[in-house]
């Protein structure tokens, strides 16, 4: 099984650092992007020195595997290297010797490289691996500095980046187009890791719940669920309506609540993927 499942790794780490090569060399290099991260270094490095972008790549996340491997443990360590050494050997010796580059709109450019790129870290955070660079420094801040917001540091770290690319390249819309790859690639990998079929999580506090709910079971064909709840001002036991509807729903839902009760107390979230009845049947491995 072990082996079974190390061999899969392999799979999925080729076929991504294809579709990732791919972005990279044919949409993003060649028309002076750098769109954050380890890669995003490396196509700068590219830019000045000539040295290949796999190469750099793996070279930039050479001190970040040693850091990984004193203050992250082996296993992690190992599984991210291997990745990454496989991404750097296909884009330097099969991508770049034999795909063409896209020689086109710049905007289309950024936009497919992000998404290609996307796709494929997504298939690699699919299979528990990283691809270095920004997601090992995550790790380790998350380690020395717990209570920290590393979502806005990682994005600063990118900031920079992309905004050195006007400077190397001589170009502001290089910063612009690597600010669409970027917001290109995390929605792709959102949208892989998370799915599609997002909806909206509806919490309704109101004397005449028995009402909304039997409304939007008519109306909507959706179910509900009542928990038991207690006003921490009022003392007072209650029942709190819960309930998971589709994002185009939720227009209709403040309806029905609006022409029962217009007082009524609702909070809404997001909700990535969801699962059951009425959504999707299964989860997808």
């Amino acid at each position: 099984m072990k082996k079974n499942e190390y061999l899969k790794d392999i799979v999925y780490d080729i076929v991504s650092s294809v579709l990732q090569g791919i972005g990279i060399y044919c949409f993003i290099a060649n028309c002076n992007i750098a769109p954050g991260g380890a890669t995003g270094v490396a196509i700068l490095g590219n830019y000045i020195t000539g040295v290949p972008i796999g190469l750099l790549t793996f070279l930039i996340n050479v001190p970040l595997f040693i850091m990984s491997y004193m203050y992250l443990g082996k296993v992690r360590t190992f599984k991210t290297l291997k990745t990454v050494f496989i991404g750097s050997i296909i884009l330097d010796l099969v991508i770049a010797p034999i795909f063409p580059q896209y020689l086109g709109d710049r905007l289309m450019s950024s936009a497919f490289g992000g998404i290609l790129c996307g796709i494929g870290m997504a298939m690699v955070f699919m299979r528990g691996s990283t691809t270095g660079g920004t997601d090992i420094v995550a790790k380790l801040l998350q380690r020395k500095y717990p209570h920290m917001q590393i979502g806005f540091a990682l994005m600063l770290i990118d900031l920079v980046i992309i905004a050195a690319s006007a400077v190397v390249f001589n170009n502001v819309e290089s910063v612009l187009y690597g600010l669409l790859s970027l917001i290109c690639m995390t929605k792709t990998i959102d949208a892989f890791l998370y799915g599609i079929n997002r909806g909206a999580m509806v919490t309704i506090v109101s004397p005449r719940n028995e009402e909304i709910a039997e409304e939007i079971m008519r109306q909507l064909d959706r179910g509900a669920t009542f928990l038991q709840s207690r006003g921490a001002y009022s003392k007072k036991n209650c029942e709190t309506l819960f309930c998971v509807i589709e994002n185009k729903q939720f227009y209709l839902v403040k309806e029905i609540i609006d022409s029962i009760d217009e007082n009524a107390f609702i909070i809404v979230s997001e909700t990535k993927e969801v699962y059951g009845e009425g959504f999707l049947a299964e989860r997808v491995e």
